[in-house]
């Protein structure tokens, strides 16, 4: 089980991770953490670290030394890590298109603040695309992240914090 989280903005606009999140995290015990960016702050990281590996991405207000993207595959799945500032557009269109350009069967994106899952097909590749949301500081939505099955199906199930 692979935990997703976006958008913590600790240091920005939030504190501290929330405590519900820290506790849902430990009680799960994912074998990895995907955080798609607007991290704000190491510690973040730091303390997301004592609870399984992490992979993160920089977004558009981190100043942390990351990546732009990342492409893991995790039991046959190639999943791709982005925060999506990068993008024209945060439309699926856009996202699948980012999808197939970097040859993944999931792209993680984070930017909205706001929980998404979907699927689409494109010249004749399927693709999911998944924002986790944010949970510290959501809009239009409730704090939470997504705990990911990876499989030829993959698994989603959103974890809401309140």
């Amino acid at each position: 089980m692979i935990a997703v989280l976006s958008d913590t903005h600790v240091g920005d606009k939030a504190k501290a991770l929330p405590l519900p999140l820290l506790e849902k995290l430990r009680e799960t015990r994912p074998e990895l953490i995907f955080h798609a960016g607007d991290i704000t702050s190491p510690e973040v990281l730091e303390t997301l670290e004592e609870i399984a590996p992490t992979v993160a991405v920089r977004g558009n207000v981190d100043y942390l030394n990351l990546p732009e993207e990342e492409t893991i595959e995790v039991q046959g799945l190639r999943i791709g890590l982005i925060h999506g500032h990068q993008l024209l557009s945060l439309n699926a269109q856009f996202l699948t298109l980012k999808a197939l350009d970097m040859e993944v069967d999931l792209l993680i994106f984070g930017h909205t603040h706001r929980f998404y899952f979907d699927s689409f097909s494109l010249y004749g590749k399927r693709v999911n695309l998944l924002n986790p949301g944010s949970p510290t500081f959501p809009r239009w939505d409730e704090p939470g992240f997504v705990l990911l099955k990876p499989g030829e199906e993959p698994e989603v199930k959103r974890i809401k914090l309140w």
